[in-house]
């Protein structure tokens, strides 16, 4: 098999936004043409650590990066939930969706119910009285500072660039495909203006040292359009089921455990090329967590991502090392 590789430069192992980028790309490549079959691994020996992406084909960075934007504007046609904000269906509402869409999805045509089934089950709800569902763990977002999870997971894959940077002549406006290369390829410089989800550690502003609100536009730093697009659709990889915690059920997404002190999500850095599924079963395995648990598999180490709360707003924290 022939077999092409990039070094993707924006990927940091430790930012839960760059990891489910990395997910976004496999199932936007996949999307795009089956027959590159997509795979990821970790460059270990090549410092600062960063995954690197193989192909079955010839294809240039600029290549993989249209063909990325033609998987992603594919994907992104399953985005779509009318005028609902936020991720607060009521459990009966939930059930009908779901099955709905369960039967309407065809084998070679999962993106709806696989992105539905990311979002929540009808099994998880808040509590037994009340009766909307209880969302995936990695939303964040449920209206506190007029940041609503659903109308962004609804509009970012469909944003194909943010807006031309600069003023007057000297504004230079992106393509879909630049504006995910920036992305990829290169480290990040967070220039767009553009909604986000908090996956990305930097979003964690805090009111310590600075001149004013850090929830007001003056104060934001810029997103890195290009990540969450990616990552927007790569959500769909990280399925929810539910699972009986302190006695009753609550949604659970591989990858991810809660306990006493929260949520968190376990980032495996492996050493040969997986393919999405690979990657999915790896997320999945009883042992990720465990010391040297997947060692046989090829699994270097782990990286455990943190979801914490700032005030009325969540964020996740950088992965720090699990053991290795």
């Amino acid at each position: 098999m022939t077999t092409t590789s990039h070094r993707l430069d924006g990927l940091e192992p430790d930012n839960l936004l760059a990891f489910l980028a990395l997910l976004g790309l496999l199932r936007a490549l996949e999307a795009a043409d089956r027959e590159l079959y997509p795979r990821a691994a970790w460059d270990l020996d090549a410092p600062p650590l960063r995954p690197r992406l193989f192909l079955a084909k010839a294809a240039t960075t600029d290549e993989v990066a249209e063909l990325a934007a033609k998987g992603v504007e594919q994907l992104a046609q399953a985005h779509d939930f009318g005028s609902r904000k936020d991720l607060n269906y009521a459990r009966e509402d939930a059930r009908k969706l779901l099955t709905q869409e369960a039967r309407a999805s065809s084998r070679d045509c999962r993106e709806r119910i696989d992105l539905l089934a990311a979002l929540m089950s009808d099994g998880a709800v808040k509590n037994d009285k009340v009766e909307p569902i209880d969302p995936t763990p990695l939303c964040l977002m449920f209206g506190q500072g007029h940041q609503h999870f659903l109308e962004r997971i609804a509009a970012v894959p469909r944003e194909p660039a943010p807006p031309p940077r600069g003023k007057g002549k000297k504004a230079v406006a992106l393509s879909a495909a630049q504006c995910l290369a920036e992305a990829l390829f290169a480290p990040w410089h967070r220039q767009d203006p553009t909604p986000s989800f908090r996956w990305d550690p930097a979003e964690d502003v805090r009111y310590a040292l600075m001149a004013g609100d850090p929830t007001d536009d003056a104060y934001k730093g810029g997103t890195q359009h290009g990540a969450n697009q990616l990552a927007a659709v790569g959500l769909a990889a990280l399925t929810v089921v539910p699972e009986v915690r302190a006695g009753r059920a609550r949604p659970a997404i591989i990858g991810g455990t809660s306990g006493r002190d929260g949520f968190s999500f376990a980032i495996p850095i492996w050493r040969d090329p997986a393919t999405l599924a690979a990657i999915r079963a790896l997320l999945s395995h009883p042992d990720l967590r465990e010391p040297e648990g997947l060692s046989h598999l090829g699994v270097d180490h782990v990286l455990v991502a943190e979801r914490i709360s700032v005030g009325k707003f969540i964020n996740f924290a950088r992965g720090r090392p699990q053991h290795g």
